[in-house]
């Protein structure tokens, strides 16, 4: 026998002869009893994980339990009970859907959704719905909230008024979907687009509008002007009128308005009895 008590005729006590078959069985009775039942506890498995950002929804024979369960490790009966998880994160929807507007044009809109199913009501959604709410009851809200909406709006007025359509499906969204335990934190109307001949048709009437708006300046500016020439003859005339009722009243500003015109040189010739304005003037003549 080495140190150990064991020896070369079987297990022996530490400083006692060898076990007995009895002894021997029993032991191994016990390791045997150890290992089943690490194997089986490993199996059955009684321990449910419910990982960050999630919550755990427990189910007993078919039963839902009344309340979601939170992150981190908890109990549950082997063969009776099992935990289901569910994503609470915000979670992101990109898709695209086709609608009318109120005058009939085809669209094509490519939106975006940010949600998050509501952590307190996990339980309720596996409940009623099931892990796939997103296609059962999300994507169809998203898609009937932008039929209602866009449809209430003319094409070229969608357009322009594509931020206050984009608010209006949100409010929509998140009336809808508030009840039905999902937590709408965002809606975008990603990109737009009309068939070819439409958007073609938009374009010619932005055109046409953006002439006529030049024609219009342009007759405004000629009004303009013609009404300042009109003032500037006006002025003009009321000016020649008070200087020739002066003129009439006052003989000698003609001989200064003479002068003031005249270059200081007399003519070399002019007809016997004729003399210049300002010696006619001048003389009293």
């Amino acid at each position: 026998m080495d140190g150990n008590g064991f020896g070369g005729g079987g297990f022996h006590r530490h400083g006692q002869g060898p076990l007995t078959p009895k002894q021997l069985r029993i032991l191994i009775g016990c390791i045997l009893f150890v290992a089943v039942s690490a194997a089986t506890l490993f199996l059955l498995n009684p321990i449910a994980m419910v990982g960050a950002g999630e919550r755990g929804v427990k189910v007993t024979l078919g039963k839902v339990a009344r309340h979601s369960y939170g992150e981190g490790v908890h109990l549950i009966t082997p063969f009776v009970s099992h935990m289901r998880t569910m994503d609470v994160r915000t979670q992101r929807i990109t898709a695209e859907t086709q609608v009318y507007t109120r005058d009939i044009q085809h669209a094509r809109i490519a939106y975006a959704v940010n949600y998050n199913l509501d952590p307190m009501d996990a339980f309720r959604m596996y409940q009623e719905i099931g892990t796939n709410y997103q296609d059962k009851i999300i994507v169809p809200a998203i898609e009937g909230a932008a039929k209602d909406v866009i449809g209430k709006w003319n094409a070229q007025d969608l357009v322009a008024n594509r931020e206050v359509a984009t608010q209006e499906i949100l409010e929509k969204l998140r009336d809808n979907l508030g009840g039905k335990y999902i937590v709408v934190s965002g809606f975008q109307i990603v990109a737009m687009a009309y068939s070819a001949a439409f958007e073609k048709a938009i374009e010619s009437k932005v055109t046409a509008e953006q002439e006529a708006l030049k024609a219009k300046n342009r007759t405004a500016q000629i009004e303009e002007e013609a009404r300042q020439l009109v003032l500037s003859a006006q002025a003009e005339a009321e000016s020649m009128s008070i200087r020739a009722k002066a003129l009439q009243e006052n003989p000698s500003l003609i001989v200064y308005e003479a002068a003031k015109k005249w270059n200081g040189k007399l003519p070399k010739y002019f007809s016997s009895g004729e003399l210049p304005l300002l010696l006619r003037l001048g003389n009293g003549k």
